[in-house]
């Protein structure tokens, strides 16, 4: 089943000029799509506007057949696109605890079961419920901020430069929870990850954008046995 599609998608800071052009993309419920490319191809664009911070400049996107008001942050947040920002946006003075608790409308024993479940994929987190966010690890803020992301019980989790800031054994033990997630709730994931390798390991296709346009697709399966192709992507020479 299709979760989120987007048709002719223009998206950026300027009407004129936008830094996504005319964009399609569809990702099934339970897939995660790998957005690769380099600095400057859009990438953050294309997710800060699914989330609606940044204004549509064209096109339509619905989530489970529904389309979704542009450049409205609530209104992308109750059709289910959740996101985590390249700078985590966490509550640095709050503990880790009261992170989790704002990002849900749950209270009494609905919470704390809410919690507890997604705390299951992070457990290292139990035992910093009461540290202060901003003196958690970085791998510990990245986990905090996915966390109080799967509170929200997002159909499409949008998640931007998952690794930024974090050594590669970190990122290792963070990936897979995403495909726990993705296989467990059926939720869909767009990750924007600098490590191809990694990010193809556990994603199921790789989209590769290059100044604004799809410049390669494919399954991951056959993306990671083939790199020089997504190398060419980013160079723009990419084969069909």
């Amino acid at each position: 089943m299709t979760v989120l599609e987007c048709h002719g998608l223009d998206a950026g800071y300027s009407r004129g000029n936008p830094c996504v052009h005319g964009l399609e993309l569809s990702v099934d419920a339970g897939e995660i799509v790998a957005l690769l490319g380099p600095n400057g191809a859009g990438k953050t664009t294309l997710l800060t506007t699914l989330a609606g911070l940044l204004p549509r400049l064209g096109g339509e996107v619905t989530v489970a057949g529904q389309s979704v008001r542009p450049g409205d942050a609530r209104a992308a947040v109750r059709a289910g696109l959740v996101l985590v920002p390249d700078d985590r946006a966490l509550f640095r003075r709050l503990t880790t605890r009261q992170n989790l608790h704002l990002a849900t409308r749950l209270r009494g024993r609905a919470r704390a079961e809410a919690v507890d479940n997604v705390l299951g994929h992070f457990p290292s987190l139990t035992k910093r419920l009461t540290v202060s966010a901003g003196d958690l690890s970085g791998g510990e803020q990245q986990m905090l901020a996915i966390a109080r992301a799967l509170l929200q019980n997002p159909k499409v989790l949008l998640i931007d430069e998952l690794s930024m800031g974090l050594a590669p054994i970190v990122v290792e033990t963070i990936l897979p929870v995403l495909r726990q997630v993705a296989d467990a709730d059926r939720t869909a994931v767009v990750l924007v990850e600098q490590h191809v390798r990694l990010a193809l390991e556990i994603a199921d296709r790789a989209v590769v954008l290059v100044h604004g346009e799809v410049g390669l697709e494919d399954s991951a399966a056959v993306l990671s046995t083939d790199i020089e192709r997504i190398e060419e992507a980013y160079l723009g020479t990419a084969r069909a």
